[in-house]
């Protein structure tokens, strides 16, 4: 682990540290926004699904809040017109998510504990799953929930922090969880931090 903790402190000190804390920022500041503009990182939530962050970003910007008014079939061959892998099934779950719109407005609203939100976003939203929960809730200015992607899999793995899981299911994730908070207490670090630190590391790049 202390190897991981060094290179962590390095990229602190360097132009890096400024990146992710406005990136933080911006974060926290989409919490505040409309709910429409809320739901649209949900929709790219959805989308980075075994899907490219960087595509589905830029996916994201293209249809914008047009994830709200588009039907199911015009969605479909917008995704399929933009490159998107799987446009007839995550049109359908996006379309299907809509419903869930004014209670999720209310649970963010009421400031509900994130791992609450995280079940009940898994449980009721097609699509969303554990890392997809974690990484809308974290670009929504929640702070202390673990977005297990495969680069940080990869990370922790090299560094001996855990077994390379052959399935990631709610145990596993959790425990993995535990590991990275531990990391980031020694680090001085949220959650929300450690992952761009942790993504920096493996891809260069800080993205959200």
């Amino acid at each position: 682990m202390q190897k991981l903790l060094d290179c962590i402190e390095k990229l602190k000190k360097s132009h890096i540290k400024k990146t992710i804390e406005t990136r933080i920022t911006e974060f926290q500041e989409n919490r505040k926004k409309p709910i429409d503009h809320i739901f649209t990182e949900l929709c790219f939530c959805i989308l980075t699904a075994s899907y490219n962050a960087e595509r589905a970003i830029r996916i994201q910007n293209q249809i914008g809040e047009k994830f709200l008014t588009l039907t199911e079939a015009q969605l479909a061959k917008k995704l399929k017109t933009l490159g998107y892998r799987f446009p007839n099934t995550r049109a359908k779950y996006i379309v299907e998510a809509r419903k869930h719109k004014k209670t999720l407005k209310n649970i963010i609203e009421s400031a509900a504990d994130p791992n609450q939100t995280r079940e009940w976003l898994t449980k009721n939203v097609k699509g969303i799953g554990y890392k997809e929960a974690s990484h809308f809730l974290r670009n929504i200015g929640y702070t202390d929930l673990a977005i297990l992607d495969f680069h940080i899999i990869n990370i922790l793995t090299r560094c001996k922090i855990i077994e390379k899981p052959k399935t990631l299911n709610k145990k596993t994730y959790l425990e993995i969880e535990a590991a990275l908070k531990r990391i980031a207490k020694k680090a001085n670090l949220t959650m929300a931090e450690l992952d761009l630190y942790l993504w920096c590391m493996e891809t260069g790049k800080v993205l959200k």
